[in-house]
C-alpha cells in the first residue's frame, strides 16, 4: 500500500514541478540563473529523467541566448557563468571556454576577489573539468579553484558546502555517478540558496521507490548468480555479483532501465569468469582451447575444452540464448554485438595470455593496442544498449553500429579503465602469472621510476577524459540522435571513477567499497535525509 500511496504522490509532484519548468522556458522574464539554477537542482536531485524534454528545451533557450546576445551573460557572476559552462556542455551544446576571460586580470590570471566566493569557486572548479583537449586555460581554472577552496575548507565552511567540496576534489561532478551524488545531496539541498520543497519531496520518493526497484533486481539477480557460480564451479573466479550490479546501477537508475540492468549484470558477470580463466588459472593451451570454443559459439565445441570448463561453457551459451529470448522480436539483431564483443575479449585475452607465458615486454603503445581493448570497456558500449526500451531513442540500430565501431569515446573509455586499473594494480602488487601492465611498460621504455610512470600514466587518464568530453559536444553538433546512447557509455565510464578511487581496484577487492554498497542498496532513508 505504501509504495502505491508513494507513486500517485510522486506523479503528483511531478506534475508541479513540470508546470514550474514549462513557466520558466515558455515566460520572457525568466533569466539564464533561474533556468540553470533548475536545471542543475533537478539532476543533482536524481528526478532529471522526468523531465528530459523539458530540460532539453530550456537548455536550447540558454544556449540560443548565449549565442545570440553574449553581452546578455556580461553580469553573471561566476557561479552561474561555471554553472551554464558545465550543464551545456553536459548536454552537447558547444561553448568556449572564453566566457571565464571576465573573470581575468590584465595579466591573464584569475581575479583575487573571487577567493572568497566559494560556492563560484566550486563552480569554476567542477565546470573546467569538462575541458577538452588544448584548453589549458581550463588548467589554471581547476588550480586556482582548487588553491582557494582548500583554504575555505581549513576554514569554517558550513559543513554541507564543506562535503561538496571534499566530494569534488575526490571526483569532480561531471564524473561522479549520478545516483551517488544524489544520496549525498537530497540530504544537504535544504541548505542550498535556491531551495525548492517540492522538488525535494520529489527525490525522496523517487529515491525509495526506485531503491526497492533496485532491491528486487538485486535478489533476482543474486539468485541467477549463485546458480550459475555453483554451477560452473571456477573457484578462482572472483564471487562479484553486488558489486557488479552496484556498477550497473551506476549506468543507468531509473526505474524505465530495469531490463537493461538485469541484461547488462549477466552479460558483465559471464565476461568477469572468462578474465579470470585468462588471467588466474587456465594454461596456455587451456587458453587457445577456450579462445577457439568461444568463436565456434557452438555448444558441440565443448569437447575442445577441459572437463573444468564444460559447465561454464554450456551455461555461457545458454544465458545468451535466454537474453535473448528477453528481446522483442525486432530488438532480436542486438545480441549479435554482444556476441561479437564476447568473441572479441576472448582474443585479447588470449593475446594477453601468451604475453604472459612468453614474458614478452611489448611496447608501451603495442602494449595499449591490446590492452585498451582487453579492458573490457570498449567491448561492453554495445552491451550498455541491448536492454534498453527504446523510449529515448538510445537504443536505435545506428546507435549500436556507432558503439561496435569502437568510437573515440568508447576508446577512451578502455583507456581510462586500462590506466587506472593498471595504477591500482601497480601499487596493491601483481601476481606472477599477470603480465606487464601500462605502468610497467612506461618504466621500461622510458627507464624511469615507479612513482614518474604512474604520474604520467594518470596525467594519461585526465587526457581520456578530455577525449570524452570533445567527442560529446560534437556529437551534439553533428550528431545528436546518437547522444542519448553516448551518455549511457559516459555513465559506465563514470563508476571507474568510484571503483578506483584513489588507486584502490574496488571490483577485485570487494571490501574497498563494502561501506559504500551497503549504503548505497540498504540505508535507511530516513537516516540518509533526515
Amino acid at each position: 500500500m505504501k509504495i502505491k500511496h508513494n507513486m500517485k504522490r510522486a506523479e503528483q509532484l511531478k506534475e508541479q514541478v513540470r508546470r514550474k519548468l514549462l513557466e520558466a522556458t515558455s515566460s520572457s522574464g525568466s533569466s539564464v540563473a533561474n533556468m540553470v539554477m533548475l536545471v542543475d537542482t533537478l539532476e543533482r536531485l536524481g528526478i532529471d529523467s522526468h523531465f528530459r524534454r523539458e530540460i532539453a528545451a530550456m537548455l536550447r533557450r540558454v544556449h540560443r541566448q548565449e549565442q545570440d546576445c553574449p553581452s546578455a551573460a556580461a553580469d553573471d557572476g561566476l557561479h552561474i557563468t561555471s554553472l551554464r559552462f558545465r550543464l551545456l556542455r553536459q548536454h552537447g551544446f558547444g561553448v568556449t571556454a572564453d566566457v571565464f576571460d571576465k573573470f581575468r586580470d590584465n595579466r591573464g590570471s584569475f581575479r583575487a576577489s573571487l577567493s572568497s566566493d566559494t560556492r563560484g569557486l566550486l563552480s569554476l572548479y567542477n565546470a573546467a573539468h569538462m575541458a577538452m583537449p588544448g584548453e589549458e586555460a581550463l588548467d589554471d581554472a581547476i588550480a586556482f579553484a582548487r588553491h582557494h577552496l582548500i583554504q575555505s575548507v581549513e576554514g569554517k565552511l558550513k559543513s554541507s558546502m564543506a562535503e561538496q567540496v571534499s566530494r569534488a576534489f575526490d571526483i569532480p561532478l561531471p564524473r561522479a555517478p549520478k545516483q551517488l551524488e544524489t544520496i549525498r545531496y537530497i540530504a544537504e539541498y535544504e541548505h542550498e540558496p535556491a531551495f525548492d520543497g517540492v522538488a525535494l519531496e520529489l527525490a525522496k520518493l523517487d529515491f525509495e521507490l526506485v531503491r526497492s526497484l533496485h532491491l528486487r533486481e538485486l535478489k533476482a539477480l543474486t539468485i541467477w548468480w549463485k546458480d550459475l557460480y555453483n554451477s560452473v564451479k571456477l573457484s578462482y573466479a572472483r564471487d562479484r555479483i553486488v558489486e557488479n550490479y552496484f556498477w550497473t546501477c551506476g549506468i543507468y537508475h531509473e526505474e524505465e532501465y530495469s531490463r537493461a540492468r538485469i541484461m547488462f549484470t549477466k552479460v558483465f558477470g559471464l565476461m568477469s569468469l572468462m578474465d579470470d580463466t585468462y588471467d588466474a588459472h587456465a594454461t596456455l593451451e587451456e587458453c587457445h582451447k577456450l579462445n577457439k570454443a568461444i568463436q565456434r559459439w557452438d555448444k558441440s565445441a565443448v569437447s575442445i575444452l577441459p572437463e573444468y570448463l564444460h559447465a561454464f561453457y554450456i551455461k555461457l551459451l545458454n544465458n545468451f540464448e535466454e537474453l535473448e529470448d528477453c528481446l522483442e522480436p525486432t530488438e532480436k539483431y542486438r545480441m549479435s554485438y554482444a556476441k561479437t564483443g564476447y568473441k572479441q575479449l576472448s582474443e585479447y585475452y588470449l593475446r594477453e595470455a601468451q604475453w604472459s607465458s612468453d614474458k614478452y615486454m611489448p611496447s608501451f603503445a603495442e602494449h595499449l593496442d591490446v590492452s585498451v581493448m582487453s579492458s573490457g570497456f570498449p567491448e561492453l558500449a554495445p552491451v550498455v544498449l541491448l536492454g534498453v526500451r527504446d523510449g529515448d531513442g538510445a537504443a536505435t540500430a545506428e546507435a549500436f553500429g556507432w558503439a561496435a565501431a569502437v568510437p573515440a569515446l568508447a576508446r577512451a573509455s578502455g583507456e581510462l579503465a586500462r590506466f587506472l586499473n593498471d595504477v591500482a594494480s601497480y601499487r596493491t602488487g601483481r601476481s606472477g602469472r599477470d603480465m606487464a601492465s601500462t605502468v610497467e611498460c612506461y618504466m621500461a621504455e622510458r627507464g624511469v621510476g615507479g612513482e614518474e610512470a604512474v604520474a604520467a600514466v594518470a596525467a594519461m587518464a585526465e587526457r581520456a577524459w578530455r577525449t570524452i568530453n570533445r567527442e560529446c559536444v560534437e556529437m551534439g553538433g553533428r550528431a545528436d540522435h546518437l547522444l542519448p546512447a553516448a551518455r549511457l557509455v559516459v555513465n559506465l565510464t563514470r563508476m571507474l571513477e568510484v571503483i578506483y578511487l584513489g588507486g584502490r581496484d574496488g571490483y577485485t577487492f570487494g571490501a574497498d567499497i563494502k561501506d559504500l554498497v551497503t549504503n548505497f542498496f540498504l540505508a535507511n532513508p530516513s537516516q540518509l535525509f533526515d
